[in-house]
């Protein structure tokens, strides 16, 4: 007999860093689910990733208190920022530039985001994120 899903919940953690504090201990704990061994499952499949990474991730919870949760790729706007070695956006994008990425950089990240992004190819996957660094105020060059 199949478990019956009693709902779901979306996070965003942090690559290979999972703890029990906030905004995961009492978003799991109020749902009763096992906190440690979500920290401990969710780290052991991030630690190939790079530490920090920013990993939205959707928990699916069931009448028995298991769960089962998929991690997707970081954000976009992760991968610009690392990409143009920025701390942040710009506070005025349009306005003014925050920096620059290069198209190939644009293509390398719509590659690691195509599984995400509901693009049919892998030009349609770069406009949406030549899109995302106009609006981060990022300038696309080449």
């Amino acid at each position: 007999m199949a478990k019956k899903v009693q709902g779901s919940l979306k996070l965003q953690v942090p690559a290979g860093s999972a703890t029990p504090s906030p905004p995961i201990g009492p978003a799991l704990g109020q749902r009763g689910l096992n906190i440690m061994e979500f920290c401990k499952a969710f780290n052991a499949q991030t630690q190939d990733l790079e530490k920090g990474a920013p990993c939205p991730t959707v928990i699916t919870f069931f009448t028995d208190k298991s769960f089962t949760f998929e991690i997707k790729t970081p954000p976009v706007s992760f991968f610009l920022k690392k990409a143009a070695k920025l701390a942040k956006g710009s506070k005025t994008p349009g306005q003014s530039v925050a920096g620059s990425v290069s198209r190939d950089q644009v293509r390398e990240i719509a590659e690691a985001k195509m599984k995400d992004l509901n693009a049919t190819d892998i030009d349609a996957a770069m406009r949406m994120v030549e899109g995302s660094a106009r609006s981060m105020g990022l300038e696309v060059q080449g």
